[in-house]
């Protein structure tokens, strides 16, 4: 068979300023915007974007065992073990997260393909993820599993090495458990502690293509989803952001933060904008940045600030280049902030928050 050689970089992060996203280009991409103005007192009474009505029902997460041995397992024994999940929210590559979080400390999802567990993702304090846990020095696991800048995987004929650079060596190193399930390892490059967890099998992580990759044979082919499908999936990134920045929050001592329904309409209009038109900026191409956006809906607050971000694979991947990223950390963890608006367009993602008057 002709060796077919492909090196596809996903990976190198840009932040601390506006950056113009080339299309072909999928490297993933994060910008920051705090601004302080204050608006009339009025709230948005436009939407264009239907959002589920929220409701915030709580499991505590009691796993029993590694958290590898998740993979494989079938939707009677998840249930039989932590109960049905407080939503499911489709992914953009054919499985369906299942979620549970207490909304506060712990959150944990399940990707179910077929009623079987192919991914795992993880955060929060007190969970059962062995064979590593949240808040674990990097020099611990790294002690544990000797990390190496080259994962091999085979399958028959076909083989897949992915290639880490320095950056993803230090914020998500990847480890190979078995022959077909992989864990990656979120590291918070401010603390060096593990700050989430996920385990997935080749397949998933072939999909996701979170690294530059050499390989021979085939690689999976995505979904192609429909308008309505997609619109389940940014509903589901959005409230999962949402849920994780919660959690992210607590583990540093940091207020919840409440849904905001008019503040979430902005962040989803410039996600869609900056996807259509092709560009990554805080500002629109006709200028306008976040204080405009807001005014536009008459959503009223005394502070605010912006996170956006492009081409991650997933939810939690945008969160945790957010969260390795100086700017977009003291967004995440301001304490001053109270409201938290979430809009996603395909792999675009916006973060507004807001401070509101007592």
């Amino acid at each position: 068979m002709r060796l077919i050689r492909s090196i596809i970089i996903l990976a190198l992060l840009l932040v601390g300023g506006y950056y113009l996203l080339d299309m072909n280009n999928v490297t993933p991409k994060e910008a920051v915007l705090d601004i302080g103005e204050k608006l009339k007192n009025k709230t948005s009474l436009l939407q264009t974007k239907i959002v589920p009505e929220r409701e915030e029902p709580t499991i505590e997460i009691e796993l029993d065992g590694e958290l590898f041995q998740w993979i494989g397992k079938n939707t009677e024994q998840l249930t039989e073990s932590l109960g049905e999940p407080i939503r499911k929210d489709p992914s953009a590559y054919g499985y369906d997260w299942w979620v549970y979080t207490d909304q506060t400390k712990q959150y944990i999802q399940f990707g179910v393909l077929a009623d079987k567990v192919v991914t795992v993702y993880a955060t929060g304090k007190n969970l059962s993820t062995e064979p590593v846990h949240v808040g674990q020095t990097y020099q611990e696991v790294n002690k544990q599993f000797s990390f190496k800048n080259e994962v091999t995987m085979s399958e028959g004929v076909s083989s897949y090495t992915f290639k880490l650079n320095e950056k993803e060596m230090e914020m998500r190193p990847l480890i190979k458990l078995a022959d077909n399930v992989f864990l990656q390892c979120y590291f918070d490059t401010f603390t060096s502690e593990l700050s989430a967890i996920r385990v997935l099998t080749g397949d998933v992580l072939l999909k996701h293509l979170p690294y530059a990759i050499e390989y021979r044979g085939k690689l999976p082919k995505k979904p192609n989803l429909t308008d309505e499908q997609w619109d389940k999936v940014e509903n589901g990134m959005e409230q999962q952001i949402f849920s994780i920045t919660n959690v992210i929050r607590n583990q540093h001592g940091k207020s919840k933060l409440e849904w905001g329904d008019s503040v979430s309409d902005v962040a989803f209009l410039h996600s869609k904008d900056m996807a259509v038109n092709n560009y990554f900026s805080h500002y629109g191409l006709n200028g306008d940045g976040l204080k405009e956006r807001l005014a536009a809906k008459e959503v009223f607050y005394v502070a605010a600030g912006e996170n956006i971000a492009a081409q991650y694979p997933d939810a939690p991947a945008a969160m945790q280049g957010w969260l390795n990223s100086k700017g977009h950390r003291e967004a995440l963890l301001e304490k001053d902030y109270t409201h938290l608006g979430v809009g996603v367009y395909h792999f675009y993602y916006t973060q507004n928050f807001l401070k509101k008057p007592m």
